[in-house]
């Protein structure tokens, strides 16, 4: 029987295996396109009929639930659970781990949305069946970045050699960790456009830094600075992440892509953004060709289409299976991150791995440690 493999990160797919996934995200796009233009008239063969998924979110979400929860129905399976909380046995106390483990008896694979870091691969210890993230607070959002990969994909034919500007709220926002993280795997170079306050966290710099060699230019300016970018990632302040209400009021309305900005930008420069969005992009550019954040939407459909299908089972990968390189070992000691689960969930022992010489990085959110001991 094969290894049980989870999402929790896109870094345990290789570069190769993702670019299997976003052909066959492709083929599903395809297989879409034609349902809806037939209107179920000739109908498709189902791929994963009787097989259910549990859509488990601690935290609203408007795209990738129903993203998920809608590939998993044109795949001809169906869908339980829960899009709060208080509809669960979680408010009553349940823990993450119980509510997994059962959830993993009545399912064939599990989708997780929640608040702590970490939380993704907490759920992975304790499941019996496949656990995709659909982001785990501040941390990681690997399926969000499979769609802005295949939609980057579709638009200049590859992944590599491209400059990618991230702009917004970096410090919180797990679309942009993991989506640097993965460009960085395809030799592609970020551009980091935020505040003092909301740069990329040192823990992502560092790590495509020790394991990309990739260092990360930041800028401060949206306008004016963006000739040498082929994508720009617009991304919302997010408010409910922030500790104090009065920086999140300094920092809140600091970018704002219009019209005028657009007119200065290259003619083949593309703008996505994970939505939802507040006012960094204006409704006028919405008009615009270049603009591609509700296909980019649509395109979560498809890959993740191809996510369930390869993690259920149903798909293989070819070639050499990625792994996941953190090699764990068990450390004496907290994370320094407060937002990890390990500092909010009795069943999250302290893991750490070592990064790199004298450092070790907690296993559930990857916060870095340095100039410790390894016992």
């Amino acid at each position: 029987m094969p290894r049980l493999r989870h999402l929790i990160d896109l870094e345990e797919f290789t570069p190769d295996e993702i670019l299997q996934l976003l052909e066959l995200a492709g083929e599903m796009e395809a297989r879409v396109r034609y349902e809806k233009a037939t209107q179920g008239g000739s109908p498709i063969v189902p791929l994963l009929p009787y097989r259910v998924m549990a859509s488990l979110f601690w935290e609203p979400s408007t795209r990738t639930r129903l993203s998920f929860e809608t590939a998993m129905i044109r795949l001809g399976g169906s869908v339980v659970g829960f899009a709060e909380t208080s509809t669960s046995s979680v408010a009553k106390g349940e823990s993450l781990a119980d509510t997994i483990r059962m959830s993993a008896h009545y399912t064939d694979c599990i989708v997780l949305r929640h608040p702590n870091d970490g939380a993704a691969y907490l759920a992975s210890k304790f499941s019996t069946v496949a656990v995709l993230n659909g982001g785990d607070g501040g941390h990681l959002h690997p399926s969000q970045t499979l769609l802005d990969l295949y939609t980057i994909y579709k638009e200049f034919g590859n992944l590599s050699g491209l400059r990618v500007g991230l702009c917004g709220d970096l410090l919180h926002g797990r679309t942009t960790h993991s989506l640097a993280i993965a460009l960085a795997a395809f030799d592609s170079e970020c551009v980091a456009i935020s505040p003092e306050e909301l740069e990329l966290p040192r823990h992502i710099t560092t790590h495509l830094t020790v394991r990309y060699r990739k260092t990360v230019e930041q800028r401060r300016e949206l306008a004016g600075g963006l000739d040498d970018i082929h994508v720009l990632y617009m991304t919302r302040i997010q408010r409910e992440r922030f500790e104090d209400p009065l920086v999140y009021e300094r920092v809140a309305h600091v970018y704002r892509l219009d019209r005028r900005i657009m007119d200065d930008a290259p003619a083949d420069m593309i703008v996505m953004h994970p939505l939802p969005r507040l006012d960094e992009i204006a409704v006028e550019v919405d008009t615009d060709s270049r603009a591609r954040y509700f296909e980019q939407a649509f395109n979560g459909v498809p890959a993740r289409m191809a996510l369930i299908l390869v993690l259920m089972g149903h798909t293989r990968l070819d070639g050499e299976r990625g792994a996941n390189w953190r090699e764990p070992t068990i450390f004496e000691g907290e994370c320094s991150n407060r937002r990890c689960i390990t500092h909010h969930d009795d069943n999250a022992t302290p893991e750490f791995y070592e990064y790199s010489p004298g450092r070790l990085a907690c296993r559930y959110c990857d916060r870095v440690r340095e100039q410790l001991t390894l016992y």
